[in-house]
């Protein structure tokens, strides 16, 4: 009885899963042991997709090494330009200033009241000028009015006297007379008006306005030269930067001249290296190389050279070169601080024919860095990882040494999640050179 009940529910079962597979091919049109057409759910992935760039070949020089000091690009020893007492002194060692930011004051106290009241005594004469060309303008209004008042009657008097003249013995003598009397008072009075005018514009009184103005302005000048005695006793911060020195104190007396403070500007440094006879030929402005901090190995920053000194050491027969790197602020303060020791390393050395790949090319992290090249045959590619040593750099390419020529194909983006000998999909990216 039990073997019959077995058998029984294997058949259920055995039919159960006919169905199933005949549903399956009637919806699909394929077997159930076939997978769906087109790559699906249980198909191959397609091959990723890459950026590849060709590799250069190009002769560059050999990389050398230099030691040199981190020197402040700026230093500036802020002096006092007259003599007085320290009355406020605002700063301390390693504090940053901006420029014009004021560093000492000495004592003021007479100067100030001084230029009080040379700017009290330019108010006044601003005052009387005002006063005397709001006066005068009134008053020249007046006369040109009384001028063009007398000529106007001037007129109509001549006007009426050619009438009475022509008309001759029809007119009475008296009236005649008349007319002429009244003309020659007219003409009188005009001229009278036009003398006051020219009384008022080029007079006396003119000249009285003009020594007003000339009173302004040299009170102005005053004022002028008394403010910039009284700046002279501030001393101020001459461009962005950090003290590096205090040279007074409050309190002391100080002479003109005699130094107050010394002022560094740090945000891009100057590393001074020294550099042999044999290689200054191939060095240039612009030329860039890696900079190394030994205090701060985590740093990983790039100097361009800023000055060649055409003067050489007479003893040592080296060439004082500038190299210039832009600082990192933290925390307010600079990471490279004057007199730091460091290394810089430039391509001066012999001329050599190389291969180049973008840095992006470059995958680091392994014993050795290593290259992705892309390889094509028989219309698919495939990726073929070379090691390789760095050698100089140039821009944002850098020499590959290894199995690496010219033109081969290497992966620039997409390169951290492929497997050596996968399938890929590349598509050429355009990389600036140098």
């Amino acid at each position: 009885m039990p073997i019959l009940t077995a058998r029984r529910g294997g058949a259920i079962i055995l039919a159960i899963a006919l169905a199933a597979g005949g549903w399956l091919l009637l919806s699909t049109g394929q077997s159930p042991a076939q997978p769906p057409k087109g790559g699906g759910k249980f198909g191959p992935p397609p091959a990723p997709k890459v950026l590849v760039t060709a590799a250069r070949g190009d002769t560059i020089a050999e990389p050398r090494s230099f030691v040199g000091t981190v020197k402040p690009i700026r230093r500036s020893l802020v002096g006092s330009a007259v003599a007085g007492r320290v009355e406020e002194y605002l700063i301390n060692d390693g504090d940053p200033v901006k420029a014009g930011q004021p560093i000492a004051h000495l004592r003021r106290g007479v100067i100030q009241a001084e230029l009080n009241v040379a700017k009290g005594d330019l108010q006044v004469r601003e005052a009387e000028l005002g006063e005397l060309q709001k006066s005068f303008q009134e008053e020249v209004e007046q006369a040109q009015a009384k001028l063009a008042n007398a000529q106007a009657t001037l007129t109509y008097r001549e006007n009426k006297m050619q009438r009475s003249r022509a008309l001759g013995p029809s007119v009475a003598k008296e009236i005649y007379e008349e007319d002429l009397s009244l003309y020659t008072q007219a003409a009188s009075s005009a001229r009278e008006a036009q003398a006051a005018l020219r009384l008022l514009t080029h007079g006396a009184r003119e000249m009285k306005t003009q020594q007003a103005v000339a009173r302004v302005e040299s009170q102005k000048a005053e004022v002028a030269r008394l403010q910039e005695q009284f700046d002279r006793h501030t001393m101020i911060a001459p461009f962005d930067g950090w003290v590096s020195a205090e040279h007074t104190e409050v309190g002391q007396w100080v002479m003109q001249g005699d130094p107050v403070a010394e002022i560094v500007e740090l945000n891009e440094v100057d590393i001074e290296i020294a550099v042999v006879e044999d290689f200054i030929g191939n060095l240039h402005t612009a030329v860039e190389g890696a900079v190394e901090v030994p205090a701060l190995p985590k740093l990983h920053l790039t100097g361009r050279v800023a000055i060649i000194n055409p003067q050489a050491d007479a003893r040592a027969r080296t060439f004082p070169v500038k190299v210039r790197v832009q600082n990192q602020i933290e925390s307010g303060q600079p990471v490279l601080k004057a007199g730091m020791f460091a290394r810089v390393t430039l391509p001066v050395g012999k001329p050599t024919a190389c291969v180049l790949v973008p840095k992006d090319a470059v995958v680091l992290g392994g014993p050795t860095p290593v290259v992705f090249a892309v390889a094509t045959a028989g219309g698919k590619s495939s990726v073929r990882p070379v090691s390789v040593t760095l050698g100089p750099a140039q821009g944002t390419w850098i020499s590959a040494i290894g199995e690496l020529k010219e033109g081969d194909s290497v992966i620039v983006e997409g390169n951290e999640r492929v497997r050596p000998g996968q399938e890929v999909r590349p598509e050429p990216k355009t990389v600036a050179y140098p």
